[in-house]
Protein backbone atom coordinates (compact mmCIF):
# COMPACT_ATOMS: atom_id res chain seq x y z
CA UNK A 1 0.00 0.00 0.00
CA UNK A 2 3.05 2.57 0.24
CA UNK A 3 1.66 4.86 2.32
CA UNK A 4 -1.51 4.99 1.02
CA UNK A 5 -4.93 3.67 2.42
CA UNK A 6 -7.26 1.34 0.87
CA UNK A 7 -10.88 3.25 0.23
CA UNK A 8 -12.96 0.20 -0.57
CA UNK A 9 -12.11 -3.60 -1.12
CA UNK A 10 -13.85 -6.56 -1.20
CA UNK A 11 -13.96 -8.34 2.23
CA UNK A 12 -12.79 -11.91 0.88
CA UNK A 13 -10.06 -10.18 -0.75
CA UNK A 14 -8.60 -8.87 2.52
CA UNK A 15 -6.04 -11.98 3.45
CA UNK A 16 -7.46 -13.94 6.49
CA UNK A 17 -4.78 -13.50 9.83
CA UNK A 18 -2.31 -15.74 9.58
CA UNK A 19 -2.53 -17.55 13.10
CA UNK A 20 -5.80 -19.54 14.06
CA UNK A 21 -5.65 -18.76 18.16
CA UNK A 22 -3.81 -16.32 21.10
CA UNK A 23 -5.31 -18.57 23.33
CA UNK A 24 -2.88 -21.80 24.77
CA UNK A 25 -3.52 -25.37 24.43
CA UNK A 26 -5.77 -26.96 25.42
CA UNK A 27 -8.23 -24.16 24.52
CA UNK A 28 -6.92 -23.52 20.78
CA UNK A 29 -8.04 -26.70 19.48
CA UNK A 30 -11.68 -25.81 20.45
CA UNK A 31 -11.43 -22.61 17.84
CA UNK A 32 -9.82 -24.50 15.05
CA UNK A 33 -11.70 -24.15 11.88
CA UNK A 34 -12.35 -20.69 12.51
CA UNK A 35 -10.76 -17.88 10.21
CA UNK A 36 -10.80 -14.34 10.58
CA UNK A 37 -10.22 -11.20 8.31
CA UNK A 38 -9.48 -8.07 9.60
CA UNK A 39 -11.28 -5.87 8.15
CA UNK A 40 -11.24 -2.79 10.08
CA UNK A 41 -7.41 -3.48 9.94
CA UNK A 42 -6.78 -2.94 6.48
CA UNK A 43 -8.09 0.37 6.41
CA UNK A 44 -6.06 1.58 9.50
CA UNK A 45 -8.95 1.74 12.13
CA UNK A 46 -8.01 1.89 15.64
CA UNK A 47 -11.11 2.77 17.96
CA UNK A 48 -13.03 -0.32 16.47
CA UNK A 49 -12.30 -3.88 15.06
CA UNK A 50 -14.25 -5.54 12.55
CA UNK A 51 -13.87 -9.16 11.09
CA UNK A 52 -15.51 -11.16 8.90
CA UNK A 53 -15.19 -14.68 10.82
CA UNK A 54 -15.86 -17.87 8.92
CA UNK A 55 -16.83 -20.95 11.34
CA UNK A 56 -16.50 -24.47 9.91
CA UNK A 57 -18.24 -27.17 11.13
CA UNK A 58 -17.73 -27.70 14.83
CA UNK A 59 -15.72 -25.00 15.18
CA UNK A 60 -16.24 -22.10 18.27
CA UNK A 61 -15.86 -18.18 17.84
CA UNK A 62 -14.06 -18.16 20.95
CA UNK A 63 -14.39 -19.96 24.19
CA UNK A 64 -17.31 -18.61 26.28
CA UNK A 65 -16.11 -15.03 27.47
CA UNK A 66 -17.05 -11.20 28.40
CA UNK A 67 -15.00 -8.73 28.10
CA UNK A 68 -14.49 -6.35 31.14
CA UNK A 69 -13.84 -3.07 29.03
CA UNK A 70 -15.39 -3.75 25.44
CA UNK A 71 -18.47 -3.80 23.99
CA UNK A 72 -19.20 -6.77 21.41
CA UNK A 73 -21.64 -6.94 18.50
CA UNK A 74 -22.23 -9.58 15.54
CA UNK A 75 -23.94 -9.79 12.63
CA UNK A 76 -24.90 -13.41 10.74
CA UNK A 77 -24.33 -13.47 7.07
CA UNK A 78 -24.71 -17.18 6.22
CA UNK A 79 -25.20 -20.20 8.17
CA UNK A 80 -26.87 -21.04 11.13
CA UNK A 81 -24.46 -20.12 14.20
CA UNK A 82 -25.90 -21.74 18.06
CA UNK A 83 -25.63 -18.39 19.99
CA UNK A 84 -23.67 -20.04 23.46
CA UNK A 85 -24.36 -17.45 26.57
CA UNK A 86 -24.26 -18.26 30.25
CA UNK A 87 -28.12 -17.92 30.41
CA UNK A 88 -29.06 -20.57 27.68
CA UNK A 89 -28.55 -21.24 23.85
CA UNK A 90 -30.10 -20.17 20.63
CA UNK A 91 -30.00 -20.83 16.77
CA UNK A 92 -29.21 -17.82 15.22
CA UNK A 93 -30.29 -17.13 11.30
CA UNK A 94 -28.92 -15.07 8.50
CA UNK A 95 -30.10 -11.40 9.07
CA UNK A 96 -30.06 -11.79 13.05
CA UNK A 97 -27.84 -9.98 15.35
CA UNK A 98 -26.63 -9.75 18.91
CA UNK A 99 -25.26 -6.94 21.20
CA UNK A 100 -23.34 -8.03 24.20
CA UNK A 101 -21.88 -4.70 26.51
CA UNK A 102 -19.05 -5.48 28.66
CA UNK A 103 -19.24 -7.54 31.97
CA UNK A 104 -22.89 -8.51 30.76
CA UNK A 105 -23.60 -12.10 29.51
CA UNK A 106 -20.30 -14.36 28.50
CA UNK A 107 -21.14 -15.89 25.33
CA UNK A 108 -19.87 -17.14 21.88
CA UNK A 109 -20.47 -19.03 18.93
CA UNK A 110 -20.39 -22.25 18.07
CA UNK A 111 -21.01 -23.91 14.59
CA UNK A 112 -23.40 -26.93 15.14
CA UNK A 113 -24.38 -27.34 11.43
CA UNK A 114 -23.09 -29.19 8.14
CA UNK A 115 -22.30 -25.57 6.74
CA UNK A 116 -19.82 -22.68 6.83
CA UNK A 117 -21.00 -19.61 8.67
CA UNK A 118 -20.23 -16.27 8.36
CA UNK A 119 -20.35 -13.60 10.75
CA UNK A 120 -19.33 -9.98 11.22
CA UNK A 121 -17.97 -9.15 14.78
CA UNK A 122 -16.97 -5.22 15.61
CA UNK A 123 -16.02 -4.31 19.05
CA UNK A 124 -14.55 -1.18 20.21
CA UNK A 125 -10.88 -1.13 21.16
CA UNK A 126 -10.68 0.99 24.44
CA UNK A 127 -7.46 -0.25 26.16
CA UNK A 128 -7.15 -2.39 29.72
CA UNK A 129 -9.71 -5.00 28.17
CA UNK A 130 -9.67 -7.96 29.64
CA UNK A 131 -11.60 -11.51 29.31
CA UNK A 132 -13.29 -13.62 31.69
CA UNK A 133 -13.90 -17.17 30.91
CA UNK A 134 -16.03 -18.19 33.47
CA UNK A 135 -16.59 -22.24 32.15
CA UNK A 136 -12.57 -22.20 32.22
CA UNK A 137 -9.79 -21.90 33.87
CA UNK A 138 -8.28 -19.20 32.13
CA UNK A 139 -8.45 -15.42 32.18
CA UNK A 140 -7.30 -12.96 29.51
CA UNK A 141 -5.40 -9.05 30.18
CA UNK A 142 -4.12 -6.85 27.56
CA UNK A 143 -1.12 -5.19 28.03
CA UNK A 144 -0.82 -1.64 26.59
CA UNK A 145 -0.08 -2.46 22.84
CA UNK A 146 -3.18 -4.06 23.09
CA UNK A 147 -1.40 -7.88 23.19
CA UNK A 148 -3.64 -10.02 24.86
CA UNK A 149 -1.46 -12.69 27.56
CA UNK A 150 -3.31 -15.58 28.99
CA UNK A 151 -3.24 -16.77 32.17
CA UNK A 152 -4.54 -19.52 34.66
CA UNK A 153 -7.26 -17.79 37.00
CA UNK A 154 -5.19 -17.73 39.76
CA UNK A 155 -2.60 -15.88 37.76
CA UNK A 156 -0.23 -18.42 36.99
CA UNK A 157 1.10 -18.13 33.23
CA UNK A 158 0.35 -21.24 30.47
CA UNK A 159 3.58 -22.92 29.89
Amino acid sequence: MSGKRMLAALARDIPPRPRGSGYPEPFAARVAGRQKRKLGDAFGLTNIGVNLTRLQPGAETALLHRHTVADEFIYVLAGTPTLVTDQGEMELVPGMCAGFPARGLAHHLVNRSPEPVDILEISDRLPGDGGEYPADDLKAVQDETGRWHFMHKDGTPYE
